[in-house]
């Protein structure tokens, strides 16, 4: 029985070394991730703000950067609580407190992403045509992005022939210009992306209510019940990832997939300190 044992505990501590080595993977790629994104969204800033804006619309113009900034704080306030602090330290006041103060302002970041991807549905599904604007070429050598499928590219006389064939024209920005088509697309992409946010902030609330019955000691009914739903939601996830690639965003569907591997890691600890609870609860620990 002993050696059984012995065997057991040596493959726990393998398996452990494995998830770690993956779980710290995924977070090095994600911060790789984060600093293409900042150079993406510095790009199209430069043609989305170039004829200036409010703080509102600076934020705005570098909302992924500032959201994936409140998602790591996220992730790694959860890893701490559900992992790297152990029993003794978490007694004290101050690191639960540090803890979950670091969360409450990583909440109020997602709040402002929400709040700005609302906006865009509501820009975008109410934008109404520029009657004085009869083609691409009347716009030449004005400064003036053609945008489509978040991809902006600065109308000159050489390209403004092949940017469209349309008749009606919208001004996605003071800057940037599209048509009926790239409009449509605008259209579903701030759609997916409201969704996406929304669906991120029901993943992460069945997270805290997991984490919530666990410092209480609870592993069974319907409430932590209810905290496994994340696993439908990350279905969501996934369908949105597929949307991004077939429109061909290839990087956005990594990022969300690495994304949905780094709250799964977190999944993974919550998962170790059930079982936890339960052996001591048993009198195994």
């Amino acid at each position: 029985m002993k050696a059984a044992a012995a065997d057991f505990s040596l493959a726990r501590q393998r398996h452990e070394r494995r998830a770690q080595w993956l779980k710290w993977s995924v977070y090095t790629l994600l911060l790789l991730n984060w600093v293409y994104y900042g150079v993406e969204e510095m790009g199209m800033a430069a043609h989305t703000l170039r004829q200036g804006g409010d703080f509102l619309d600076w934020t705005g113009a570098f909302e992924t950067s500032l959201d994936l900034a409140a998602w790591f704080g996220l992730l790694f306030m959860f890893e701490l609580e559900t992992y790297a602090i152990g029993n003794e330290a978490w007694r004290h006041a101050w690191v639960r407190g540090t803890v979950r103060g670091v969360r409450l302002v990583c909440y109020l970041f997602l709040v402002h992403t929400l709040v700005v991807r609302a906006g865009d549905v509501n820009h975008a599904w109410t934008l109404e045509a520029s009657p004085e604007i009869a083609s691409p070429c009347q716009l030449a050598g004005q400064d003036i992005s053609w945008g489509e499928n978040y991809r902006y590219t600065v109308i000159t006389t050489d390209n403004c022939a092949f940017l469209s064939d349309e008749r009606e024209f919208f001004m996605l920005e003071p800057s940037v210009v599209t048509d009926t088509s790239g409009l449509k697309l605008e259209k579903t992409h701030t759609a997916v992306d409201l969704a996406d946010a929304i669906t991120w902030i029901l993943v992460i609330w069945a997270i805290e209510l997991a984490v919530w019955l666990q410092n209480r000691n609870v592993t069974r009914g319907w409430l932590m019940a209810a905290s496994h739903t994340v696993r439908v939601l990350y279905l969501i996830l996934f369908a949105n990832a597929g949307w991004w690639i077939w429109t061909g965003h290839w990087v956005w569907a990594w990022d969300q997939s690495l994304w949905i591997c780094g709250f799964w890691a977190i999944e993974h600890n919550l998962s170790e300190w059930r079982e936890d609870i339960r052996d001591q609860a048993q009198g195994r620990g």
